[in-house]
């Protein structure tokens, strides 16, 4: 089979178009044949992991040393990236009960990645799930990801009906999914992102878009029952005066000393640092697609390169210019 592969860190010239052996599924997996794929933060930071200092990487030290060891410290150990997928089920192991061949799938594969090829294998209980209905192959794979990450961390802090929430970094793959997913729980939100992505941002449906370019939005007047910060580029001492009464600072991304605080505000005071992971299940990739087909997530996608140009789609992403996703299709 066909395959992107990666055998050494660098720039995006690195991928290159090889053949590889097609995986055979074991008794409780389902072979799929990948149709379309993604290019998220994940894989442009596993591309060139080697370059990822403790002071780049987003979370505490001893996350970046794991991170470190799993990914390859001279050279990369996962050789094909791609976490994101949508597909059809070629065949299926013996013990598989919940698919079978021809179903149209989608799902997430996490950090042992995989996607940039034409057939991957994924556990029957893995992050799978059927494509929904009303979305194309190219549409259903970039909202496993954010919205898996966004749905998790909004659930630790109970976003529900009528809560102002602020999300800061709204136009990344997390961001416009917690846009949708905290509309979708009723909260009225504002989405904070660069001047080129204002319009994708209230495309998403934002009830209001700050241009940080223009506008500090902690020195603004208003106050949120939530704040939250995708890769924590602001801070608990500038966004505190901008929390109500029992609000909440979450980080999707943090250091030590944000745990600190953390632990700090959960003995003290009413406003509270969040700092959280997410529990990935394939629940959770169920219940999006649900409302996914309800209409309540969308895709908004930017442009969608061949296999062959995957090196070119990630030139592009790391332009910074992208408005939505950008798709491999396969």
């Amino acid at each position: 089979m066909k395959a992107i592969v990666c055998k050494k860190y660098g720039s995006p010239d690195v991928l290159e178009l090889k053949e590889v052996k097609q995986p055979i599924p074991n008794d409780n997996e389902v072979l799929i044949r990948v149709y379309a794929t993604s290019v998220k933060y994940g894989d442009i930071v596993a591309r060139n992991f080697r370059e990822i200092s403790p002071r780049k990487f987003n979370m505490p030290l001893l996350f970046w040393f794991f991170a470190k060891v799993y990914f390859g410290f001279r050279k990369p150990k996962i050789t094909i990236l791609g976490s994101e997928f949508a597909g059809e089920i070629e065949s299926i192991g013996k013990d598989v009960k919940s698919f079978k061949p021809r179903d149209q799938v989608f799902g997430y594969l996490g950090q042992k990645m995989g996607a940039y090829a034409e057939y991957i294998c994924m556990p029957e209980k893995g992050l799978l799930a059927k494509k929904p209905a009303n979305m194309s192959y190219e549409e259903a794979t970039v909202v496993p990801y954010g919205a898996i990450m966004a749905l998790n961390l909004l659930r630790k802090v109970n976003v529900d009906s009528g809560q102002k929430v602020l999300i800061n970094g709204a136009s990344g793959g997390i961001g416009s999914a917690a846009i949708q997913i905290a509309k979708y729980f009723g909260a009225v939100v504002t989405g904070v992102c660069s001047t080129p992505r204002i319009e994708y941002v209230k495309s998403l449906g934002a009830d209001k878009a700050i241009d940080y370019n223009k506008v500090d939005f902690t020195k603004n007047g208003e106050t949120y029952d939530l704040i939250f910060d995708i890769l924590g580029k602001s801070s608990f001492s500038r966004c505190k005066g901008s929390l109500k009464e029992n609000g909440h600072y979450l980080l999707a991304s943090f250091k030590i000393k944000q745990l600190f605080q953390m632990l700090c505000t959960s003995i003290i005071g009413s406003k509270k640092v969040v700092c959280a992971l997410a529990n990935e299940k394939a629940e959770d990739l169920i219940f999006l697609k649900e409302i996914m087909e309800e209409g309540k997530i969308k895709s908004v996608i930017d442009r969608c390169y061949p296999l062959e140009q995957t090196a070119q789609a990630h030139h592009y992403v790391e332009t910074g210019l992208k408005k939505g996703d950008v798709v491999i299709i396969i």
